[in-house]
């Protein structure tokens, strides 16, 4: 925390308020704590008031995690501002632990001198030795580094709800109310639209519902009334472009995303989908969009979801199935046939830790060979990548345009971070919007009068876009199938030379989708340095070129959004700069290819930790690289 000079007293509580430019907090407890509900609601309150923010959930792949077990520990990271920030913070400026596991958990990260606000009532002689906590932290001066606030959240949160006759271990469900109440109040947050979501959410349980609007009221009141909190923060509004915004995370921006395509494009919607993390969210919000026209499809497994989607898409829908990476291994055969068919398709690729099941609710971004090459034959794909959770919308949009313009299955990039991960967002007016022709095949396309007739494989020159026909229209009959297609005509084809040709139009189809020019950000033209990225790096490289900038280095910085194809000029600007860093939460695999299209030595810093870069960590990286030129 950088608190400014600026400081006053509140007329009312008479309590010293200090000025802050930007806070990290983090909410950390057992996964039954309610933590994600806590950090998403405490988030809601921030973008209500106008901070910039960006967050971090992060949390065990169990759906109920052993309580009170390091392995248990479910948190939530916010960074807001009164500044244009990119990440939701390297370490916690505020740790909430709520029981010992998550002290333990997460006191690696905390810096000294960083407030911890501990639930002392589950510091238990039993909690402390099931981590193996030989004594009390909060008694054996082992966190005298610190500001620490032993407060007994869980005997306060009973005490508050006495009079709802609730028993011991439903009354400690509200206790995270409590916790939240007292930093709403410590950060000058207002707790009205909280009330409102509890009012709603428990419509049908007045008794869960009042009591936990009264464990947050009196989370604030304690905070406001006790003497052990002589100071409470403010964070002003951040300035932004006049608009209307709203706090998104990443898997909603892409369903809306994918809901405005099939508007702009005027195809009904449909989405195959088997439930996987972290791509689940995608299905439950589609399938509340009907009255949009999108059907939702949840199968029996991942290939079926994609054969469904494809299935649609020959029936003139927009075709979408959602997907991590072990979903993309199961629907690899049919994405290939979905190139050989050459029909619109959307795969939405939501990474995640592998191999196998690996960390399921962790991120990574190590399936771009996967999703470029995980398919038998030459089966060119295009690969679109968000940078943000709000730069989701805009990915999914770009995905369908590619998609249905030429007649590919196209990958969309996102990945756990970008997921569960949120922004604001300005919400755009739908009326500019750019519009998506299907332009579907309406007549015989071949021949004259009599002899007139359909050939699927007919290419529009410009786009070698095969056309589009819908089904039961009378003189557009087809065939379709995996076996290798005669050009033109579209009937099966065993001639080798026409093999060859259907191989190189299909690639060249791809290597010719129009993409916009890889832009460079380079203030004052003298960086020597490149620093390259795609996908969820966007905002850690980003903070950490800004750091970087401001020790005085000319450090320049580009992103790739479109994976394949690359952006013609993508040679012409690695080969400009004297070196090119390309950080990547893989082993090196977009910097594996670039070596190999461009010949140009780019230099990999990699991490598959599940968790992004630090913009710390990265600013150090950026400049030794500097340093060495």
């Amino acid at each position: 925390m950088a608190p400014s000079s600026r400081r006053h007293q509140n007329a009312v509580t008479a309590k010293e308020v200090r000025e802050l430019d930007r806070v990290v907090i983090r909410f950390a407890g057992d996964s039954g704590d309610g933590m994600q509900l806590t950090g998403d609601r405490f988030t809601a309150e921030a973008a209500t008031f106008g901070n910039d923010l960006s967050t971090l959930p992060n949390f065990p792949a169990e759906i109920r995690a052993p309580a009170g077990t390091l392995p248990g520990v479910s948190s939530f990271q916010l960074h807001f501002a009164d500044h244009d920030i990119l990440t939701p913070g390297d370490s916690p400026d505020v740790l909430v632990a709520m029981n010992p596991a998550a002290l333990k958990a997460n006191l690696p990260d905390v810096p000294k001198g960083a407030i911890l606000i501990i639930d002392s009532g589950e510091f238990t002689p039993r909690a402390l030795k099931k981590i193996g906590y030989a004594t009390n932290p909060l008694e054996d001066g082992s966190l005298s580094a610190y500001t620490v606030y032993a407060v007994d959240l869980s005997g306060m949160t009973m005490g508050a709800l006495e009079q709802f006759g609730l028993t011991r271990k439903e009354a400690s469900r509200s206790k995270n109310m409590f916790a939240l109440g007292l930093l709403s109040w410590m950060y000058g947050r207002p707790v009205d639209g909280t009330v409102g979501f509890l009012q709603n959410k428990f419509a049908t349980k007045a008794k869960i519902r009042d009591a936990n609007i009264a464990a947050l009221k009196a989370g604030w009141n304690y905070g406001e009334t006790t003497e052990d909190f002589a100071v409470s923060y403010e964070v002003k509004p951040a300035p932004m472009p006049p608009g209307r915004y709203r706090n998104i995370t990443g898997n909603l921006a892409l369903s809306y995303g994918l809901v405005a395509a099939s508007q702009q494009s005027k195809l009904p919607l449909f989405l195959g989908s088997y439930p996987i993390t972290p791509a689940s969210d995608v299905l439950h919000e589609m399938s509340k969009h009907k009255r949009f026209g999108v059907r939702t499809f949840q199968a029996e497994d991942e290939i079926s979801a994609v054969g469904a989607a494809l299935g649609a898409a020959f029936g003139g829908l927009l075709g979408v199935t959602t997907t991590s990476g072990p979903g993309v291994a199961l629907k690899s055969e049919t994405i290939g046939l979905a190139v050989a068919l050459e029909l619109p398709l959307i795969v939405v690729n939501i990474q995640r830790g592998g191999p196998s099941t690996g960390l399921p609710t962790k991120t990574e971004q190590a399936d771009l060979l996967q999703v470029m090459f995980g398919r038998n034959g030459e089966s060119p794909v295009p690969v679109v990548a968000a940078a943000s959770p709000a730069d989701c919308f805009d990915a999914a949009l770009e995905a369908v345009r590619m998609s249905v313009t030429y007649r590919t299955p196209v990958f969309l990039l996102s990945d756990g971070y970008l997921a569960n991960g949120s922004e604001p967002w300005e919400i755009p007016d739908v009326t500019k919007l750019a519009s998506i022709d299907a332009n579907f095949a309406t007549e015989p396309n071949h021949g004259e009068g009599d002899d007139a007739e359909f050939w699927p494989y007919l290419r529009d020159p410009h786009t070698l876009a095969r056309p589009w026909a819908v089904p039961g229209m009378a003189g557009l009959e087809h065939r379709i199938g995996g076996l290798e297609k005669a050009d033109g005509a579209g009937t099966i084809s065993y001639d080798p030379t026409n093999h060859d040709h259907m191989v190189r139009t299909r690639q060249a189809k791809v290597d010719g989708i129009e993409v916009p020019d890889l832009e460079v950000d380079d203030p004052t033209g003298e960086a020597r340095l490149l620093v390259l990225g795609w996908g969820s790096t966007f905002g850690p490289i980003g903070a950490g070129i800004r750091r970087a900038r401001r020790a005085g280095n000319h450090v320049a910085q580009a992103h790739l959004r479109h994976l394949n194809p690359l952006p013609a000029n993508t040679g012409e600007v690695l080969r400009r700069y004297e070196r090119v860093l390309l950080p990547e939460m893989n082993l090196g695999q977009l910097a594996l290819l670039l070596r190999a299209r461009y010949l140009v030595d780019v230099v990999s810093y990699n991490q598959v930790r599940g968790l992004p870069f630090k913009a710390e960590e990265l600013a150090e990286v950026i400049m030794k690289e500097v340093d060495q030129l």
